[in-house]
C-alpha cells in the first residue's frame, strides 16, 4: 500500500493542485483549502473509517465538519460511497459503519444543491441539474 501511495503522489501534476491529506480533522482541513478554490473532497467513506476506528464520537464528527462543507464560496465537490445496497455486513463494526454512512450521506446530500450517483461510469442526478 505504501508502494501504491508514492507512486499515486507521484502521478500528480506538478502544479495546479494543492493536495491537503488530512485523516482526520476534515473541517479543519477545509478551512486551510486556499480561498475561491473548487475543492475535490475524496472521499468521506474514508474519513468515516477513520473516526470509527479512531472511536470518535461519530455524530458530533459529522456535526463538526457540516458548517465546513455549507460555508465554503466556492465549488466543492464531495466524494463518498454508497454502501448500504450491498449485502448486510456480519460484524457489528461493518454494521455500524454502513449505518453511520447511509447518515452521513444523507446529511450532505440534504445540504447538497447537487447530488449524483455514478454507477458503471453513468451518472444519474438524484438531486439538482446535471450540467
Amino acid at each position: 500500500m505504501t508502494q501504491k501511495i508514492a507512486a499515486h503522489r507521484r502521478s500528480r501534476a506538478a502544479d495546479g493542485w494543492v493536495t491537503i491529506e488530512e485523516p482526520l480533522a476534515l473541517a479543519d482541513a477545509l478551512g486551510r483549502a486556499p480561498g475561491g478554490a473548487l475543492v475535490l473532497l475524496d472521499c468521506l467513506t474514508l474519513w468515516l473509517s477513520n473516526i470509527l476506528l479512531a472511536e470518535r464520537d461519530i455524530a458530533a464528527e459529522i456535526d463538526a465538519l457540516m458548517p465546513a462543507l455549507v460555508g465554503r464560496d466556492a465549488p466543492l465537490i464531495v466524494v463518498s460511497n454508497e454502501v448500504g445496497a450491498g449485502i448486510v455486513p456480519e460484524t457489528p463494526l461493518g454494521r455500524r459503519f454502513r449505518t453511520a454512512q447511509g447518515g452521513l450521506n444523507q446529511a450532505v446530500a440534504a445540504r447538497a444543491h447537487l447530488v449524483v450517483s455514478v454507477m458503471a461510469g453513468l451518472p444519474l442526478a438524484l438531486k439538482g441539474q446535471l450540467p
